[in-house]
């Protein structure tokens, strides 16, 4: 298996030695620029693992999970747990605790997500992909190295959605998309000039049956803004966003279920407790925001931006037999200051000085329920509160034209609040404070090859159901926030090569785009749910050792390879387990070595398109993509099989009519080709069958074969 990632590499390394000292290469490039390193950067320059899903590639897909979006970025696993938008998305092992069934249907850990610089995920640290659509995005940007020195909390990872905003004539995008299991849906995308400003818009409504028993879902997702300069050094945007968003939850299954039949949603039909289609597990999630973007140079070298936003919700989930309201409202926003200047002819400086703000509250209801609905019963009546304060500089050195230095640093106070009106005794708050560092050093041998190495710190603190303390031990009758549990904290250290060759008499090759990298990260106190999420213990020490390769090659043929391969090694270096939880006093379990529960050794994706160079328009893809085994438990007896996808689409794009104003594009995809039978993700540390009381419930099916069909028509005014 580690051929995979060796031969590849070595290949790579190879072409791109033997043509950068070439006649034959020519570097007549445009630049590849990225944001979400909190200022416009070069792709080259940055430090860091990052990669760019561009639009184009966006547009030939589902379009409803982000499973389909980042499947084609290395080190990052994107699993759909259902077919919808409900995902687990990890990054070099970040965020693979997040999926389970306590609080964590349609959510993230450990990776921070923004949609046009606002934050997705909370103060907490959770996310949620509610008002996330791919569908329109003009491109997602991912940052793979730990970002925690810029973004602080959840930081293991950076994901950046950006909206269209830089079409150059107004239109309007009608899009029809189908498929498998009553999956439809209608998307409206426009754009127009106002005065010196841009104004979009975009609207989905997505409807879907399911594959399997209890997994409708249907979302509703406004999508709009205007950004204009309102003098020669000084722009405004103003960005609203909602969504009604509702979806059905089948549950994991045991070993014994999903091989006789995994379309089945869990239900235990016994008297001991009503499971997920009996009491109707669901999540209704209804939100929007209103952000303020401002950004203003006051001459060449200084520059200051800022947003602010409020974001209202209003959620309501049937979940471990109760029915659940939440009113929150997310309201936050930040401040960023750049100055530049000249030392010498060959030393250049780029200061970057920042402040972030986001504060989360809101009431929590409680209710007995009653045939999968609200009874009148209220148990629970609380108020969860968050606040995550930090500040942050980053200081750059450039060297000539080949050399560029970073030092930064954040300080981070995360504070979480607990008010229960019916069990005032269990009020409580509790502060995490972190100071993270970062080092960074960027060589470019050429304008369009450089290498890099980085040194950074990272922190994620337990997220607001993550320190609920465990009724096991009477805790919960105690405090409300458990205090046994500490901050994540990572530390980083990172080398990789990042090239864009273009070549010029070559028969074959046209051009040729690599990104690899490779990392050690060490964690300290990294949380481990246990009994789907009731409750979580901390292992002392863990290590992750991995390397990333993605590459793009196309030929004059019409031919494009693409690829995205990870292999690493996570293990625990410190783990001790007191089964006291378990009401098994005075023993110990020592977990040192095992493997790290939830993430594979290695996991790939590679396509090859064919466009015909005699009608560009048309082409075919086949895609294969795979994940190896790996444990769902610490004690590593739970293991979720090795699986291979295979996946077709045939399509054309872009063909232009009418003087290119219309312009057209369709897709025919079938997935999993060969309707091959595997598990597509898997409940970490599950708890077991409520009958028997041994066999674990962990295995979410993944959809057998499937197609899909859309079609885009775009008018350009």
């Amino acid at each position: 298996m580690r051929n995979i990632f060796v031969i590849p590499t070595l290949i790579l390394f190879t072409i791109s030695t033997l043509y950068t000292q070439s006649d034959s290469v020519r570097y007549e490039l445009k630049p590849v620029v990225v944001t979400a390193t909190r200022i416009s950067e070069s792709w080259l320059e940055v430090p860091l693992a990052l990669s760019i899903v561009e639009a184009k590639d966006l547009q030939q897909m589902r379009g409803y999970g982000l499973d389909e979006a980042l499947a084609t970025i290395p080190g990052v696993m994107v699993q759909s747990r259902y077919g919808n938008q409900d995902v687990r998305l990890t990054v070099r092992g970040f965020g693979a605790r997040g999926a389970g069934e306590r609080s964590n249907a349609g959510t993230s850990r450990g990776i921070r997500v923004l949609l046009d610089g606002f934050p997705e995920t909370e103060p907490d640290g959770r996310t949620s992909f509610d008002l996330i659509e791919i569908s329109s995005a003009e491109r997602i940007e991912v940052i793979r190295s730990n970002a925690s020195a810029l973004w602080g909390n959840a930081s293991g990872g950076v994901v950046n959605f950006i909206s269209n905003t830089s079409f150059e004539t107004p239109f309007i995008n009608l899009q029809s998309t189908f498929g498998s299991f009553g999956y439809r849906k209608e998307l409206v995308n426009l754009g127009t000039n106002i005065g010196s400003g841009k104004f979009f818009l975009t609207f989905s409504n997505t409807n879907y049956d399911g594959w399997r028993e209890h997994s409708a879902s249907t979302r509703a997702l406004l999508n709009t803004g205007i950004h204009s300069s309102i003098g020669q050094n000084t722009t405004v945007g103003i960005y609203i966003t909602a969504a009604s968003n509702s979806f059905r939850i089948p549950g994991p299954l045991t070993q014994a279920q999903f091989n006789e039949n995994p379309q089945q949603a869990q239900n235990d039909t016994s008297n001991y407790k009503p499971t997920y289609v009996q009491r109707d597990e669901r999540r209704l999630n209804r939100l929007g925001r209103m952000g303020i973007k401002f950004s203003h140079d006051t001459d060449n070298d200084n520059s200051i931006t800022a947003l602010v936003f409020v974001t209202p919700k209003v959620l309501q989930r049937s979940e471990r037999n109760t029915f659940r309201d939440f009113n929150r409202y997310h309201i936050g926003g930040n401040i960023v200051y750049r100055n530049s200047f000249i030392i010498n002819p060959d030393l250049k400086n780029s200061l970057l000085l920042g402040l972030d703000e986001a504060y989360q509250d809101g009431s929590i209801l409680f209710y007995n329920l009653v045939n999968g609905q609200r009874g009148t019963t209220l148990s629970t009546n609380k108020r969860e509160g968050a606040n995550n304060f930090g500040i942050f500089a980053q200081d750059e050195f450039f060297v000539g034209e080949h050399l560029s230095l970073i030092l930064g640093g954040r300080y981070d106070n995360i504070t979480y609040y607990s008010d229960n009106n019916i069990k005032p005794n269990l009020n409580a708050s509790r502060s995490f404070k972190q100071l993270t560092p970062k080092a960074g050093v960027t060589y470019l041998f050429s304008p369009s090859h450089s290498i890099y190495a980085n040194l950074g710190g990272g922190v994620e603190v337990p997220a607001g159901n993550e320190v609920d303390p465990p009724s096991t031990t009477g805790q919960d009758t105690v405090t409300s926030l458990n205090p046994l549990l500490d901050p994540i904290r990572s530390t980083t250290y990172e080398i990789g090569t990042k090239q864009i060759l273009t070549f010029g008499e070559f028969p074959i090759l046209k051009s040729l785009l690599y990104d690899l990298s490779v990392y050690l990260i060490e964690i300290k106190n990294d949380l481990i749910p246990y009994r789907d999420g009731r409750f979580y213990f901390t292992a002392g020490k863990t290590r992750r050792i991995g390397g990333e390769l993605g590459f793009t090659i196309i030929s004059d043929y019409g031919v494009t390879l693409k690829s995205a391969l990870t292999y690493s090694q996570n293990k625990y270096v410190e783990y001790m387990v007191d089964s006291v939880h378990y009401t098994k006093p005075g023993k110990i379990k020592d977990l040192k070595d095992n493997k790290m529960a939830g993430v594979p050794d290695i996991f790939y994706r590679t396509s090859l398109k064919y466009a015909p160079t005699f009608f560009q328009n048309i082409f075919c893809e086949l895609t294969i993509q795979g994940v190896g085994d790996y444990y769902a438990d610490d004690s590593n007896t739970l293991t979720v099989p090795v699986y291979n996808v295979i996946n077709l689409t045939i399509g054309f794009e872009d063909l232009k009519l009418i003087s290119n104003r219309l312009v057209i594009r369709g897709i025919v995809g079938i997935n999993n080709l060969t309707d091959k039978k595997y598990a597509a993700s898997a409940f970490i540390n599950p708890d077991v069958d409520r009958i028997s009381k041994q066999y674990p419930i962990f295995l979410e099916p993944g959809l057998p074969m499937n197609y899909v069909g859309s079609i885009s028509v775009n008018w350009n005014f």
